[in-house]
């Protein structure tokens, strides 16, 4: 475990969501590139929601090296792969319908236990061990990089506010029975495994994001789930939000540069 004290956040606030998203995907890139030439590989992890459409600016890109991708999911709703309600099926038509990604290098959830939580939430987190214990030999996974949004609630991930789950220390992935949003049944990554990752993104948009950006970050005391992102050092967490949702922030963003 890091004896050094979490890195504070780094927020970066764009003009418009079109200078945000060029911009995530610069970074995106960037973080692709020194994992590949460090292990030859570089995994992520993607959540639902608005999240998604943030990602546009990868496709066409010449630069990513989709081959080289593992994909993970932060969160997913335990529906088949092909529902609405499904992290992957938005994913997939947002994003990986449109780029040349291996359908193998995407690790779903196994839609044969969508009935037993407990069963479904280890075969995923053995798909986190397959993936990440033989080769980096960690107590957690560390992830290159790590996606997030918020709800307006200050949920993240599959993280609700007050839920029990938020002191879950030990496992990597965990089920949820009773999000207080439907669907009800899901399973999510943990704080550990979200708080080992090299980077962790969250990103906001829009006016309606504005009080509960504010929340999160200028009152961390309140304790609301993406309060509680906070990467062990060397880990990095950034916020990629536009200016109406930073529009009540009282801490300061910096200029992004790569």
């Amino acid at each position: 475990m890091s004896h050094h004290p979490p890195n504070p956040p780094i927020i970066h606030s764009f003009a418009s969501p079109e200078v945000l998203i060029s911009s995530l995907a610069s970074f995106i890139i960037k973080a692709q590139k020194e994992a590949i030439d460090k292990k030859g590989r570089f995994t992520i992890a993607l959540s639902g929601g608005s999240l998604p459409e943030q990602l546009t600016g990868l496709i066409g890109n010449p630069a990513v090296k989709w081959d080289l991708w593992q994909v993970f999911y932060a969160d997913e709703r335990v529906v088949p792969l092909t529902d609405p309600d499904s992290n992957h099926h938005l994913c997939t038509t947002e994003l990986f319908n449109k780029v040349p990604i291996p359908e193998s290098n995407i690790h779903t959830i196994d839609t044969s236990l969508l009935s037993d939580l407990e069963e479904l939430s280890d075969a995923y987190e053995k798909e986190l061990i397959k993936e990440f214990a033989q080769k980096d030999a960690a107590r957690f996974p560390v992830f290159d990089v790590i996606l997030l949004g918020m709800g307006p609630d200050g949920h993240t991930a599959s993280l609700f506010p007050g839920h029990e789950l938020l002191a879950e220390e030990d496992r990597w992935v965990a089920y949820i029975e009773d999000a207080p949003k439907p669907p009800p049944n899901r399973i999510t990554l943990t704080y550990p495994v979200i708080n080992h990752a090299l980077r962790v993104v969250f990103v906001a948009v829009g006016e309606g994001k504005a009080g509960i950006l504010s929340e999160v970050l200028d009152s961390p005391e309140k304790g609301l789930p993406a309060s509680r992102v906070r990467p062990v050092h060397p880990g990095q967490l950034f916020w990629f939000v536009d200016q109406k949702a930073a529009e009540k922030l009282q801490v300061a963003s910096v200029d992004f540069k790569l």
